[in-house]
């Protein structure tokens, strides 16, 4: 199994050297995002929190996102990634939010997104979303995929705001 830490080392360290806080909400990372973070040690000073909203129940429960939000909008999709980056970024009163939404595997989600699929938003100074697409059904290996890419999108904003 990779190691926490290094994932998230080289945006851990942009964040303290900024002064930079980040709050993330992720769903099929189940949580890795946020203990690659951890990991590191020294990360009170950027990390507020996170949150793994795995269901619309805990979107609602954790992220306090009305249904009127919901309308027209479903997981999995760069849109909703996009809205809970702001929502936890807001929340916790963060300079950047990150979330991540998809299909780890071995089987795609019920909206007909294949295994390997993630959508991961970047919402703070700089806003960027994309889509991810593994073409693979190993659940582990997409989780780990998902986060590497979140932290890259994560490193990439930081960079371009300067």
């Amino acid at each position: 199994m990779p190691n926490l830490g290094p994932m998230a080392a080289s945006v851990a360290q942009l964040l303290k050297d900024r002064g930079d806080t980040m709050a993330v909400s992720e769903s099929s990372c189940g949580g890795l995002i946020s203990a690659s973070l951890v990991a590191v040690p020294g990360a009170s000073a950027y990390y507020l929190g996170g949150a793994v909203v795995y269901t619309r129940t805990s979107q609602k429960g954790l992220l306090d996102v009305p249904d009127e939000a919901m309308e027209d909008m479903r997981a999995s999709t760069e849109e909703y990634a996009a809205l809970n980056a702001d929502t936890v970024r807001e929340l916790l009163g963060a300079t950047w939010g990150l979330s991540e939404t998809g299909a780890s595997g071995p089987t795609g989600n019920r909206y007909g997104d294949d295994a390997g699929h993630a959508c991961i938003a970047v919402s703070g100074p700089v806003e960027r979303v994309i889509t991810v697409e593994t073409g693979d059904s190993d659940r582990e290996a997409n989780m780990w995929v998902f986060a590497d890419r979140a932290f890259a999108l994560l490193e990439e904003c930081i960079n371009e705001s300067g």
